[in-house]
């Protein structure tokens, strides 16, 4: 009972701690950039300091690993901050995985791709403690009435079908989860595109630069459905993808490649589009009076 009380006591003591024992959760599916809501954050904690303490849990090891507060942590260090204050729990892996998940999934800038990994590590999670229904089991019903994917989905605002799409996504090479994260690649051909093996999706990322051009929602379902029939080749590929879609007859592309020539790394195709449109209309409005 006393190790029990010892234990909640240092569950719900919040004290300083030097950031050099802090490390970052395993794995962890949420990026820490260095954008403008990392400016915010940074001008806030100088003002006011981290008014939210960062939740740790003990390791064996002799460190801490930050459960929620990655971002926080991060501000601090780059201001100069030795000591931050933390909030220390006794966690297992898969309660620390949960809290993680939980405490990140409803920020409101989060990519596909980290929603997609964070769902994946909750599912995984899930399912190992509540078991998996035996084999001709009828009517079998989950803790709270739910599945793993029902639960996760009521959490975070997604149906139960958007919250198995997030997760197969999690199957697509790097490059993919890129164009996805950047806008270049919608969602929807996105998971059609996860069902092809790692060496087709390369393939298919040869075929795109080949034609300029990224799958619409139909061509994807086509190119998966010729990987389900093993005749998916980068030839293939390139044929459905250099149809002209319904609307595109007049649409310019470029690269992102092409575009970084002339603008930092780190903006995305949403800053690019918006400063080329402004900079065309200001070329408009010197050379031709409109």
């Amino acid at each position: 009972m006393q190790c029990k009380q010892k234990e909640k006591d240092l569950e719900e003591k919040v004290i300083e701690i030097s950031t050099e024992r802090l490390k970052g959760f395993k794995n962890h599916p949420f990026k820490v950039k260095n954008d403008q809501q990392m400016e915010a954050l940074r001008e806030s904690i100088r003002r006011f300091g981290i008014l939210n303490p960062i939740i740790v849990r003990p390791k064996l090891e002799g460190y801490y690993e930050i459960v929620s507060g990655h971002r926080r942590c991060e501000a601090a260090r780059q201001l100069g901050f030795t000591k931050v204050p933390v909030l220390i729990r006794v966690l297992s892996d898969d309660e620390a995985i949960l809290e993680m998940v939980d405490s990140n999934v409803q920020r409101e800038q989060i990519s596909p791709s980290e929603k997609a990994f964070a769902y994946r590590m909750k599912y995984d999670v899930l399912r190992r403690s509540v078991g998996r229904p035996k084999s001709g089991q009828i009517g079998y019903v989950y803790p709270k009435g739910k599945s793993p994917l029902q639960e996760i989905g009521a959490e975070a605002g997604d149906s139960q079908k958007q919250v198995q799409r997030y997760i197969r996504i999690t199957y697509l090479i790097p490059e993919f989860l890129k164009l996805l994260d950047e806008g270049m690649l919608a969602f929807n051909p996105a998971v059609d595109i996860s069902f092809l093996s790692e060496e087709e999706q390369k393939e298919l990322l040869n075929a795109m630069d080949a034609t300029q051009s990224s799958p619409s929602i139909s061509q994807a379902q086509r190119i998966k459905e010729l990987s389900q029939s093993g005749n998916c080749t980068r030839e293939k590929m390139q044929e459905i993808l250099g149809e002209i879609k319904k609307g595109e007859t007049n649409r310019v592309m470029f690269k992102n490649e092409q575009l970084y020539r002339f603008f930092p790394r780190s903006y995305t195709p949403a800053q690019m589009k918006k400063e080329i449109v402004a900079l065309l209309q200001t070329y408009c409005e010197q050379y031709w009076g409109n």
